[in-house]
């Protein structure tokens, strides 16, 4: 068994059960209850089969803001490129975004390649969630859920399902600014909760409740093993909990342009030092050309028309078929970022993924529009 590692400071038994509102009993119930259900129902996920601090590394970045079903295939092709840590500490970055290509967020490729980088070649790892805060893209969560499953840290996770199972333990009407406001409020109930004999368990079976049963809206109160323990599931109105500031949404609107020269396609290369696509490219903004949104006669005809969220904003991007006028050149000065790629090309590239989805779409229809004609 490893070493046992404290990450927050001892609290005495009474301001444990203050911060929980439990008895000692209630506490016992709710972890034997909790850990009971684990087991029998947790779902079979290639880092928890054959479980290594390396592959819940990978796990715990690749499943920042990114859904369990999209992860899946990335994580089986990333292990098989880059098995341990001292391979991807070696590889080059342009490799490492390619192999993250469509999971979006590509701060964290590059954030798992530098703590590669930091932890490779070393005789012995940092097994507390203070060291692991010290790495490249690791934040309280990650730092908790990695030490916790892979050393056995006292070290609580605290992400949006366990707040959603505690705000309605609690049936707590307090009002959160956000989802990290809330989390930070949590950490000490989370913490008092937390099962010490088998902290990486309990951890992994919260967020397994929160993400199977615990939903955000028609939550499986009935079948739930933390019912008994539940306020609001007793009380039948769960789903008000937690309760979140109402968002600012900001709506923006970005045309971008299908241009084609024989067999090339232009693209926007992002800048280096770019804070969230850097070096990756994308079907190029109207802007870059002097074109503004609205100017459907400059643009040309609409292609495509998606929508998609980052955070706050709302983003309608529509893609419009672009001929430069006769006599124009599109400018491909050294600090411009366009670049004409050739098709044949285009699967060497790191596309961001809403791109590549576009891209491919986009040259499958004109392939087809070919063979009709």
């Amino acid at each position: 068994m490893p070493e046992r590692h404290n990450a927050l400071p001892e609290l005495e038994p009474s301001s444990l059960l203050a911060v929980i509102e439990f008895t000692e009993t209630q506490v016992k119930n709710f972890r034997r209850s909790l850990l009971s259900w684990y087991p029998r129902h947790r779902r079979a996920f290639p880092w928890r089969e054959e479980p290594s601090l390396y592959r819940t590394v990978v796990s715990e970045f690749m499943l920042q803001q990114t859904q369990v079903s999209t992860v899946l295939p990335y994580f089986e092709r990333w292990m098989k490129r880059f098995p341990d840590f001292e391979t991807l500490a070696n590889a080059r970055e342009s490799d490492v975004l390619k192999h993250w290509e469509g999971l979006g967020y590509y701060n964290r490729a590059r954030n798992l390649r530098r703590l590669a980088e930091k932890l490779s070649g070393r005789k012995s790892m940092p097994e507390t969630p203070e060291a692991w805060r010290e790495l490249p893209g690791v934040g309280p969560y990650t730092a908790a859920a990695v030490t916790s499953i892979a050393f056995g840290a006292r070290a609580a996770c605290v992400d949006g399902n366990v707040v959603r199972i505690l705000s309605r333990i609690h049936s707590d009407d307090t009002e959160f600014r956000d989802g990290g406001a809330a989390a930070r409020a949590y950490t000490a109930t989370a913490a008092a909760l937390l099962d010490p004999a088998r902290p990486g368990d309990h951890n992994q079976a919260m967020m397994e409740l929160g993400a199977t049963v615990c939903f955000r809206t028609k939550p499986l109160c009935t079948t739930c093993p933390l019912l008994r323990f539940c306020r609001a599931g007793q009380g039948g109105d769960p789903e008000k909990h937690p309760v979140l500031a109402a968002k600012k949404v900001t709506r923006v609107e970005v045309p971008r342009l299908w241009c084609r020269r024989d067999n090339s396609l232009l693209l926007h290369r992002a800048s280096g030092t770019a804070r969230r696509l850097a070096d990756l490219y994308e079907l190029p903004d109207a802007q870059l050309l002097g074109l503004e949104a609205g100017d459907t006669e400059s643009l040309g005809p609409i292609l495509l028309r998606r929508k998609r969220s980052i955070t706050r904003y709302r983003i309608t991007e529509t893609i419009h078929r672009y001929s430069p006028p006769r006599g124009r050149k599109v400018p491909l000065s050294a600090g411009s970022g366009l670049e004409w790629i050739p098709l044949d090309r285009l699967n060497g590239i790191t596309l961001s993924g809403p791109h590549r989805k576009w891209v491919d779409e986009l040259i499958a229809a004109e392939g087809e529009a070919d063979s009709d004609g």
